[in-house]
């Protein structure tokens, strides 16, 4: 084949006669009606489908680790962050269950993205059927376990393709966020959590005492690729007329290389969700380092709706307090025992019992139930190709 691509310059035709020289009389037949397409994107379709569900395996299992997770540390407390900045208090669990739920709806995507590509084509030069009738064309693809494409003209269209790599660009979207967060809980300031570290595994060559996030360091390197790849799939839905030849170069590459990478980075994340080391103790004293700070919002909803301030009555006294234990680096709760006009209106018992964890968890079994609910929504779609029951339902009554 190789030697008589030196003189044909087409892959195909010289297959194809590497073939029919010792086929024969018989290998008249071969390829009769059939352009190059015909073969090369039905092919493709088989492996794209076939790679899809090797995809769907490894999302399986991220979210079966991130189930565990979510559940054990359903109630472990921690402080919510928003712009890096401590925010109020919540569960790891409550965390981890957001991760759960995007991953689910991430294979959704991968599932529909399969179907979007699990199509064949064998309707000649430019889609007529005028050299190979549509018979043959649906007798095939039935035999292989696909679709037939509704209208072709010489390829599969191209915003399928692009359907498929930006719906992998989306997955790999998702693990680099997670894979960011877990990287920023393992700075040494916060140190939540940290990735698995194997006995005699080094993380530096000139100081022995680093262990650093490389793993999900590299998660997030290789989903930046990905997403790069999203770009010529997409510039590959507009060809000329009934085909060029610019979509295939970039496939040969973007296509494997994708699905190899996020094969990779599923497979890395599972494996640190499931051997990473969190430490609940350290997520309780950066909780605590706040000062109380926290409460702040609850304290100023009990002067509003329970005591009847305004808003703006209320939020000066809280903000001026909060202030002055950012500066003065105080406990806030106690600078409001002893802020006279606080005093006005809270007791020192009611203040107490605004400063409780617990009200901020108390609807972490409810958000736990919606995921299952939305689960039983989507559990249709969840099924399609027979693979295990959704994993939530082995913990919902």
């Amino acid at each position: 084949m190789m030697e008589i691509f030196e003189t044909t310059r087409h892959d195909v035709t010289a297959f194809l006669r590497s073939i029919t020289e010792t086929l024969g009389p018989e290998g008249r037949w071969l390829h009769l009606g059939m352009t190059s397409s015909d073969m090369l994107d039905t092919g493709q379709a088989l492996q794209l489908v076939a790679a899809a569900d090797l995809l769907l395996r490894e999302i399986d299992s991220a979210i079966e680790a991130v189930r565990e997770q979510a559940i054990c540390h359903k109630d472990t407390l921690m402080v919510g962050r928003t712009h890096g900045v401590h925010a109020e208090p919540m569960t790891f669990g409550l965390k981890l269950a957001l991760w759960w739920d995007e991953l689910r709806r991430q294979r959704e995507r991968m599932t529909a993205a399969r179907e979007s590509v699990r199509v064949g084509k064998i309707s000649g030069a430019v889609g007529t059927h005028a050299t190979i009738p549509p018979h043959i064309e649906e007798r095939v693809c039935h035999h292989l376990g696909l679709d037939v494409a509704p209208v072709s003209n010489q390829v599969v269209q191209r915003d399928r393709h692009a359907h498929f790599i930006t719906t992998a660009a989306l997955v790999a979207a998702s693990l680099e966020k997670f894979a960011t967060e877990i990287r920023g809980m393992q700075r040494t300031e916060i140190h939540e959590v940290e990735e698995p570290f194997g006995a005699g595994q080094t993380g530096s060559s000139s100081m022995p005492h680093k262990r650093n996030p490389e793993l999900t360091e590299r998660i997030c390197g290789l989903a930046r690729t990905i997403r790069g790849n999203a770009v010529p799939a997409l510039e590959n839905v507009a060809l000329w007329g009934e085909r060029d030849i610019s979509h295939s170069s970039s496939e040969r590459i973007i296509l494997p290389d994708t699905c190899l990478m996020l094969d990779y980075i599923l497979s890395i994340f599972t494996h640190v969700v499931s051997g990473w080391r969190v430490d609940t103790d350290r997520m309780w004293q950066n909780l605590e380092s706040s000062r109380g700070l926290i409460f702040s919002q609850r304290v100023l909803l009990a002067l509003v709706e329970e005591k009847g301030l305004s808003r703006e009555a209320a939020y000066d006294i809280v903000q001026r307090n909060a202030m002055r234990s950012w500066d003065d680096a105080q406990d806030f709760r106690h600078l409001l025992k002893s802020d006279a006009e606080a005093v006005q209106h809270l007791s020192t018992a009611e203040m107490d019992g605004l400063f409780d964890y617990g009200y901020y968890t108390r609807y972490i079994d409810d958000n736990f139930k919606r995921i299952g609910t939305a689960a039983r929504t989507r559990a249709g779609l969840t099924h399609t190709f027979g693979e295990r029951p959704d994993p939530i339902f082995e913990w919902l009554p």
